[in-house]
């Protein structure tokens, strides 16, 4: 939690990650960093009353966890399947609206290729809908591949947000993490560009890495 540690009681948050850090307090009422929410409970937090939540897990040991974490919450759902293949099953929403939030485990190469061909099957069945996926850089040519894939799948307006706490290698370990958003928002550029320098420039005094926010694909 040592990213997080360093951010958690800044007097200076930008006001785009207030929300953010509000749902890390509420799990740290006592004013220690204890607990760090993994996604499916921050997002849990910032549901609107008309909000509904589709989680699914296929891990074993982590499924029975978060089944007990929602089974009280009668706006949550919980699958044990195959997270790429309910992006067919799925969508769209009967809302016609929806963020489609895609946190692999990124254990196995295939998986890279395997988030690809969900997205693009997703987005032939809700083109509309907001997809935000969370990538490692462990290898920067697996990322390159991944991108240049979902690239070939003709999808449009896909921006890029990543961060770097130390420049790529080809050693062990992660140097960067980043999103790749398909329909972002239209106010996310300039809200990634105002927070992430400050973010950067808190995790990495020294200032080594990098903070990005580029298109991929323009619209």
């Amino acid at each position: 939690m040592e990213g997080i540690a360093r951010i958690w009681q800044q007097d200076d948050l930008p006001a785009e990650l207030e929300p953010y850090i509000s749902v890390v307090q509420h799990f740290n009422r006592s004013g220690q960093l204890r607990y760090y929410p993994g996604s499916p409970l921050v997002a849990r937090q910032l549901l609107r009353e008309q909000d509904s939540l589709q989680l699914t897990e296929l891990h074993p040991s982590d499924f029975p966890l978060l089944r007990a974490e929602f089974q009280k919450d009668e706006r949550a759902r919980v699958e044990k399947s195959d997270g790429y293949q309910q992006l067919k099953a799925k969508l769209p929403p009967a809302s016609r609206r929806g963020l489609i939030l895609i946190d692999p485990p990124y254990e196995i190469k295939s998986d890279y290729q395997a988030v690809v061909t969900g997205i693009h099957e997703g987005y032939k069945r809700f083109a509309t809908g907001t997809y935000a996926l969370w990538y490692p850089v462990v290898l920067r040519a697996q990322i390159k591949r991944m991108i240049k894939e979902l690239e070939a799948t003709g999808i449009r307006k896909i921006m890029q947000i990543e961060l770097a706490v130390r420049p790529d290698s080809d050693q062990r370990g992660m140097t960067a993490s980043g999103m790749i958003v398909i329909n972002p928002p239209w106010k996310l550029e300039q809200q990634m560009t105002n927070v992430l320098p400050w973010l950067h420039k808190k995790l990495v005094p020294t200032g080594i890495g990098h903070a990005t926010v580029s298109w991929i694909v323009p619209e």
